[in-house]
């Protein structure tokens, strides 16, 4: 993985809503890749499109987000600086997303529990589309295993229950420094 990390200096972080893909990738390139360009493809989204993804699915529909998400995933992974990137939790899941991010970047795989997603999310299912308005853990469990099959691609897998930012950080670059 070592010659991987070496050859493609990009990294990107995987995972279920909540988490913790943003915060974990500010703080890895903050603490401990500096000369790494962080950016989270949500906000990239956002950007390109001027609207909020909640808005860009009720205006435009979940089609037509998944396919301008998939086109600045490329334009991301094709830079030629180093970078970290926060993926949005169901990127790895459509079209070919998972091979790309696999085959141009360290993929990382941040496992989290439905118990601590749902507490997580719970205050924030107004904010994300694809939330029910009841959402439970046993929702959360069941949408997570549907994508568990395109997580499990990842290079590397860091379990998040009950660890702060800097110590999944942290062994997220020990991981790569292996």
């Amino acid at each position: 993985m070592k010659n991987k990390f070496l050859q493609l200096q990009k990294i990107s972080l995987m995972g279920y809503m909540g988490s913790g893909k943003s915060l974990v990738g500010k703080t890895l390139t903050q603490e401990f890749l500096p000369d790494f360009i962080y950016y989270d493809l949500d906000q990239e989204i956002e950007r390109n499109e001027n609207r909020s993804i909640p808005e860009l699915f009720i205006t435009m529909g979940e089609i037509y987000f998944r396919k301008i998400e998939r086109q600045i995933l490329e334009e991301i992974l094709h830079k030629p600086e180093s970078i970290i990137l926060s993926l949005g939790g169901g990127t790895p899941a459509y079209y070919d997303n998972i091979s790309s991010i696999v085959s141009k970047s360290i993929g990382v795989f941040l496992q989290t529990s439905p118990k601590i997603l749902l507490e997580r999310l719970t205050t924030e299912a107004k904010k994300r589309p694809l939330l029910p308005e009841n959402l439970s853990e046993e929702w959360i469990g069941n949408h997570l295993f549907e994508r568990l099959f395109y997580y499990s691609q990842a290079d590397m897998s860091v379990k998040t229950d009950a660890k702060s930012s800097v110590r999944i950080a942290e062994e997220i670059f020990q991981k790569l420094c292996l």
